[in-house]
C-alpha cells in the first residue's frame, strides 16, 4: 500500500475508483466479496480506492471504523496501491477517526460532506483535522455553502489539504466561475480531481483537471481507464466517444439514488455479492426497479468486455 505523501501525480495514476464495501446480511462486513470488487478493478489497471459515500462510510459505525481501516488494508491489492479512507462527515466523528488513523500508515484521509456548516467553520475544522492527523487531507468542494474557493485556495496553499475533489456544477448558462475562480487562485489544477466522473470530466478537463472519482466505473473500468488515458493526452474525439458509454448507467443513478444504484448493480451484474447497503439507504427491492438496474448494469458490463476484445485495455 502507498504510505509516501501525496503528489499530484497519485491523482491522475489511475481513475480513483469509489468502490462498496460488502456486507453479510447481518450488516457485517464481508472480507472476500468486497476483495473481489478490488481485484476486477485492479484488472483493469485501477490503482487508486477511495472509500467514502459508496461505501456508505456516512452512516459506518465509530466502533466499526477500526475494522473498516483493516478491510481496506486487507483488500489492497498491491504494493504501490493507493487507499484512501473517508472521515466524517460531522467534526465530532472525524476528529475521533484521526486519532485512530494517526496509527496508520494512510498517506491522507478524505472529509466527507456535511450540510449543516458554515464555510470559514469548516475551514478551521479542516485545520484542525490536518492538525491532528499530523498528515494532509483531502475534500470533496461540492458546494458554496460548504467552502469557497478563497477557502480552498488557503487550505491547499498551507498545505492543509493536498487534494480537492471538485463537484459543483456549472451554472445555468453552462459556465463554471466558481472553478475558474479557483484556478485563478492556484494557478493550476494539478491539485484537483473531478467529484462526479466520466460525464462531467468531459468539461472540467477543458480546465485542466485531469483526474476523477468514479463509481459508475466500476461496471466498466478498462473503457473508464482509457478515458482518463484519453483526457491525460487531451484527445477530444476519444474523451466525447468514450464518456458516452456511461450515460445510462448515470442516468439510472440519477433516477434511483446514486450511491445504493452503484452497490447494487456490483451485485446485480455479477461481480460480487455486496449484500445489504445499510443505513440510511435501502438496497432495491421493486422489481422493475431491479430489473432496470440489472439490465443496465450488464449492458455497461458487456460494453466493457467488447471494449476489451477490440483491443482496449
Amino acid at each position: 500500500m502507498k504510505t509516501t505523501p501525496v503528489t499530484p501525480e497519485d491523482l491522475v495514476a489511475s481513475i480513483i475508483a469509489l468502490p462498496p464495501i460488502a456486507r453479510n446480511p447481518d450488516g457485517g462486513i464481508n472480507l472476500g466479496e468486497s476483495r473481489k470488487i478490488v481485484d476486477w478493478l485492479a484488472s483493469a489497471g485501477v490503482s487508486s480506492f477511495m472509500y467514502g459515500g459508496i461505501a456508505n462510510l456516512f452512516n459506518a459505525r465509530l466502533s466499526e471504523y477500526g475494522a473498516v481501516l483493516d478491510l481496506i488494508e486487507a483488500v489492497t491489492p498491491s504494493d504501490e496501491a493507493w487507499m484512501v479512507p473517508a472521515i466524517g462527515g460531522d467534526y465530532g466523528k472525524a476528529i475521533d477517526q484521526v486519532a485512530m488513523l494517526r496509527e496508520r500508515d494512510f498517506p491522507t484521509a478524505i472529509l466527507l460532506p456535511f450540510w449543516l456548516v458554515q464555510p470559514k467553520g469548516v475551514a478551521t475544522g479542516i485545520r484542525k483535522l490536518a492538525d491532528a492527523y499530523g498528515k494532509p487531507l483531502m475534500v470533496f468542494f461540492k458546494a458554496l455553502d460548504y467552502l469557497t474557493p478563497q477557502d480552498v485556495a488557503a487550505l491547499l496553499k498551507d498545505g492543509a489539504l493536498c487534494g480537492v475533489e471538485y463537484g459543483i456544477v456549472p451554472d445555468e448558462t453552462g459556465q463554471s466561475p466558481h472553478l475558474t475562480a479557483l484556478l485563478d487562485l492556484v494557478g493550476s489544477a494539478d491539485r484537483l480531481i473531478d467529484g462526479a466522473g466520466e460525464l462531467t470530466i468531459v468539461e472540467s478537463s477543458k480546465f485542466g483537471i485531469q483526474g476523477y472519482t468514479s463509481g459508475t466505473g466500476l461496471l466498466a473500468p478498462h473503457i473508464s481507464q482509457a478515458l482518463l488515458e484519453a483526457v491525460k493526452r487531451g484527445d477530444r474525439a476519444a474523451i466525447d466517444s468514450l464518456s458516452q458509454v456511461f450515460v445510462d448507467f448515470d442516468a439510472a443513478r440519477g433516477a434511483y439514488s446514486a450511491i445504493p444504484v452503484v452497490h447494487d448493480a456490483i451485485r446485480l451484474a455479477g461481480i460480487a455479492d455486496t449484500g445489504p447497503i445499510g443505513p440510511f439507504f435501502e438496497t432495491a427491492s421493486d422489481q422493475a426497479i431491479v430489473s432496470d438496474i440489472t439490465r443496465i448494469a450488464r449492458e455497461l458490463m458487456k460494453a466493457n468486455a467488447d471494449f476489451r476484445r477490440m483491443g482496449g485495455r
